[in-house]
């Protein structure tokens, strides 16, 4: 990829309310072999203790078929685990495995706190202006629904294996919701219910 220019990069910031157990936690998502994220891949190219999976990242699509959901071939890197305050926090970026100039490139990290996760970070929608302009209209919705299934996956991996989409709906925020109002319609919903998260 091209280097970005700074007013083609786009900020994305989700969080999850969810109690986790920080130990295990942290334990979870240093392991070598993450079967939940997809196939390790190895790479000579890839700095020390980060990991590389092959995984298909989804977006399920709402107001349609209540199975349909679209699937592109993804690598996505873990960095190792660091210890916060607060709990623990990798670097992870994902872009995607094949005609990847036609896809945005996600960097950022996942932190993991006593009662929530969060993911945030920038990516940058192909296309130049052009795409940033169709990033607005439409593939915003697309990286955030991305990036919700994202968490959810982290959820599961490190939850009870009970679905995010099947807790409290208006617990997932993007930056910019205020609790308490009702959030903004997603796309992340694969079981046909028509009620916005």
């Amino acid at each position: 990829m091209g280097r970005a220019r700074s007013s083609s990069i786009v900020h994305l910031e989700l969080s999850r309310s969810f109690p986790v157990g920080l130990g295990r936690a942290c334990e979870v998502l240093s392991g070598d072999e993450l079967d939940w994220l997809g196939l390790r891949v190895a790479g000579d190219d890839l700095p020390t203790g980060t990991r590389r999976y092959q995984t298909d990242l989804s977006l399920p699509i709402r107001g349609r078929s209540p199975q349909m959901v679209l699937r592109k071939a993804a690598f996505v890197e873990l960095g190792a685990v660091r210890s916060t305050d607060v709990g623990c926090q990798l670097e992870i970026s994902w872009r995607s495995a094949t005609l990847a100039p036609l896809f945005p490139v996600f960097v950022g990290h996942l932190s993991v706190a006593a009662d929530e996760i969060r993911l945030e970070g920038y990516y940058a929608p192909p296309g130049g202006d052009l795409g940033l302009v169709l990033d607005r209209a439409l593939l915003g919705i697309a990286a955030r629904g991305t990036a919700r299934w994202f968490l959810e996956r982290v959820a599961l991996a490190l939850g009870d294996g009970v679905p995010m989409t099947e807790r409290a709906p208006a617990l997932v925020r993007t930056a910019g919701e205020t609790p308490g109002r009702p959030p903004q319609p997603r796309l992340s919903r694969a079981s046909g219910d028509s009620q916005d998260d």
